[in-house]
């Protein structure tokens, strides 16, 4: 029997049987022989190994050899090529050996460890959850249904793998291309993550990563080869590639994506604008678990819309929804207004303009008419009260009955709600006084600092300095400090109890004086350009109440979760008694139940908790928008004109990332990318913190940090005011850093300017 029969080469019709040569083999031969650049090889099947086996050893080297000699020059590479491998119900990616720059003396060696591979016990393993997920159809996965892949070693510049199909969105119109230099071993196990590309249109981006792996160039290149092969086997294909010192792109692997999602649409859930980054939308950096979109939230909102009725006279209610797991509100637009505030209370006007919108322009008189009043009941009746409940000893949870507990979670939400009320109208008014803050200083400050040529640094001179280092000491963590506001997540004394012990003890400590001695300067610089002019009263006062107001709005953060401790308490209490009584496998499977099946008759609802935890860990992945709609022109150009009047230039670097600029300052160091408290420990002193968002959990990090750069916020958001405090530059408001942006990587954060410029390592 001739070797090319024995050992037929790749692109040969007996190397297209997937049942004789495997999934692998048999479509890298059916691209070879359609014209792609497949590197040259052939195929050891199991039945040629054992005609193999009966020759001599120099015989079967010989063999081998001369299929090795026909196919091309070595070195070579020796992979699997199984039955049941590269399906579309089933990958088994990294399952069996790979050797890689193996030398024609080696090979049988290699090809004898390769199949030796097939009964390792995690392939197994992997068999029988494939069995168990197909019903019981058992394919036929073992050594007697695999062959061996010998083929030429390409010497690659750069090597990756492209998805055909977004893996995380499903968009069908992307191709997904991930790369690093050289070789992609450590991409493909996962050790790195590379640099990605997204193309669109065979058209790539940067989307991730420094760049340097690859040029616009070899990224066309490979989007379109991926394409072609998509096309070849007619749907979305998961390729391994490798481009050589002289930009050929070769084929690795193909085969088909599993479990691709639907395609992700970011469509709105009504009509109008929907904001992820409004109201409690700046608490949830990440898609709401179940149970706190179906109970809390809903509690939270009709507690907060109470509070306003009560106070100002007036419905104002705005939806909210969840898109693809993620929060977002529909704010109401400036032409309902006129319909909401004269089909009110007669009080409701004043009221309004007073606590909305005259804080802008003049916030003298709306701290004066209705702000000062708000902020005295807040905290002399809503916040004693907040914390009264908030103390409730963990004995009442331990012994209260389910209908108790499911009681004290309406109440701990229905104070929080009529917390939020207040800490939106006095805490809200922070922006609107500094953006009122703002409109003075350009218009009266800054050119005329210009002019003068005042002596003073450029970070002292942008107004943000004027906001910055207000609290003489540390701010203090508290137990009840949260990551995000879905109970989901335990608070900052579940996790870092000695942790926020030390930072408490170390709060009466002074903070650097480095933020402060700014605002003094800056103070200083405004007033000398001010002197002997009405306007240096004016300026005295707008600044006056922009500092208390950030003050207060930090210190209304930091309370707004006093019950949250409660609230986990009675959640972990429902969990346990749901668990016991056989409905649930753990008690922290509850988060995923909803509030119906919660009341339900007692049946088994495990089913549904993993189905919804497997989506919701796949929403977490995604980049979410923080607009959907359009936007309210009141408010999406209040937001506009106040990232504008705080940014320094209108010159903003190519291809820097654009935020909006929060706290002035310039520094450069590498960035960490910390998805929530489990990252926090890996957090070293001067790295960039790049964030969803954060919120009082994450303040202990900034004492360590060179900059801060979040997805969502605004400038008055948590990230912003404490970054002033501690003097440090903050980017907010950029849509995707986390995504954009890799741990490791070297950058440059503008605060003064609004930008996060990448440098090449």
């Amino acid at each position: 029997m001739g070797d090319d029969i024995l050992l037929p080469p790749l692109g040969s019709p007996a190397a297209r049987s997937r049942e004789t040569v495997g999934s692998k083999a048999a479509a890298l031969s059916s691209l070879s022989a359609a014209g792609f650049p497949v590197p040259g090889g052939f195929v050891v099947t199991k039945a040629a190994l054992g005609l193999l086996s009966g020759q001599s050893s120099s015989a079967a080297a010989e063999s081998l050899k001369a299929a090795a000699r026909a196919a091309g020059p070595g070195p070579y590479a020796v992979r699997s090529s199984a039955a049941a491998e590269d399906l579309p119900v089933a990958s088994f990616a990294g399952m069996y050996e790979s050797y890689l720059n193996v030398a024609p003396a080696d090979l049988p060696a290699a090809v004898q460890r390769c199949f030796d591979s097939a009964n390792a016990d995690r392939i197994r393993a992997y068999e029988s959850a494939i069995t168990a997920g197909s019903g019981g159809s058992k394919s036929s996965i073992g050594a007697d249904a695999m062959a061996v892949l010998v083929q030429q070693m390409v010497d690659p510049a750069a090597a990756g793998v492209a998805f055909t199909a977004n893996p995380l969105t499903g968009d069908r119109t992307e191709t997904v291309i991930s790369a690093v230099p050289g070789l992609a071993e450590e991409l493909v196990s996962g050790v790195e993550t590379g640099e990605e590309w997204i193309a669109r249109a065979g058209s790539p981006a940067l989307a991730r990563g420094a760049g340097g792996v690859l040029s616009v160039e070899s990224a066309t290149a490979v989007a379109n080869a991926a394409a072609r092969v998509a096309g070849h086997f007619g749907c979305p294909q998961d390729i391994e590639w490798a481009v050589d010192h002289g930009g050929t792109v070769f084929i690795l692997q193909a085969r088909p994506m599993t479990a691709l999602p639907d395609p992700v649409s970011w469509a709105p859930p009504g009509k109008g604008s929907w904001l992820r980054n409004f109201r409690l939308g700046e608490w949830l950096p990440e898609p709401v678990t179940p149970l706190f979109m179906d109970w809390v939230i809903p509690k939270l909102d009709e507690a907060y819309n109470e509070a306003v009725r009560r106070s100002a006279g007036i419905d104002v209610p705005m939806g909210y929804a969840q898109v693809n797991g993620w929060y977002y509100v529909s704010p109401p637009t400036p032409l309902a207004l006129p319909h909401l505030l004269f089909g009110s209370e007669r009080r409701a006007v004043p009221y309004f303009f007073n606590s909305v919108v005259r804080p802008i322009f003049d916030p003298a008189g709306a701290d004066r008419s209705v702000l000062r009043a708000l902020e005295r009941e807040w905290r002399t009746e809503c916040l004693p009260e907040y914390r009264h409940l908030a103390d409730t000893p963990p004995t009442v949870t331990a012994t209260a009955t389910v209908p108790e507990l499911m009681d004290l979670v309406d109440h701990v939400a229905h104070r929080a709600g009529q917390y939020l009320w207040f800490f939106a109208a006095t805490g809200g008014a922070a922006w609107k006084m500094e953006m009122a803050l703002a409109r003075f200083w350009r218009r009266h400050v800054a050119s005329a600092l210009a002019a003068k040529a005042i002596p003073g640094s450029p970070e002292a001179m942008g107004y943000q300095a004027l906001l910055g280092g207000l609290s003489p000491t540390l701010p203090a963590q508290v137990p009840y400090a949260v990551y995000s506001i879905d109970w989901y997540h335990p608070t900052a004394g579940e996790q870092f109890p000695l942790h926020v012990q030390v930072t408490q003890a170390e709060a009466q400590q002074a903070l650097p004086s480095v933020a402060a001695d700014r605002r003094r300067a800056a103070e200083a610089a405004c007033r000398a350009v001010l002197k002997g002019t009405r306007r240096l009263k004016k300026f005295d006062a707008i600044l006056r109440l922009a500092q208390r107001y950030a003050l207060l709005r930090e210190e209304q953060v930091r309370d707004f979760t006093l019950g949250w401790p409660l609230l986990r308490r009675c959640a972990a209490e429902l969990g346990v008694r749901l668990h016991n009584s056989g409905i649930i496998a753990a008690p922290e499977d509850i988060y995923f139940l909803t509030l119906d099946a919660l009341r339900d008759d007692g049946k088994p609802l495990q089913a549904a908790v993993d189905r919804r935890r497997t989506e919701w860990l796949r929403q977490r992945k995604l980049a979410a928008p923080l607009a959907l709609g359009k936007m309210p022109p009141l408010l999406g150009n209040a937001f506009d004109r106040m990232a504008d009047s705080a940014r320094s230039t209108r010159n903003l670097p190519a291809g820097a990332l654009v935020g909006h600029p929060a706290s002035p300052g310039r520094a450069q160091g590498r960035v960490r990318v910390v998805d929530g408290p489990e990252d926090f420990a890996r957090f070293l002193p001067g790295e960039v913190l790049v964030a969803k968002a954060t919120a009082p959990a994450w303040t202990p990090l900034f004492a360590d940090a060179a900059a801060v750069v979040t997805d969502g916020g605004n400038l008055a958001a948590h990230a912003s005011l404490v970054a002033r405090e501690y003097g440090i530059p903050a980017v907010v408001s950029t849509g995707n850093a986390t995504h954009i942006l890799r741990t490791g990587q070297m950058v440059t954060v503008d605060g003064n300017a609004g930008v996060v410029i990448t440098h090449d390592d």
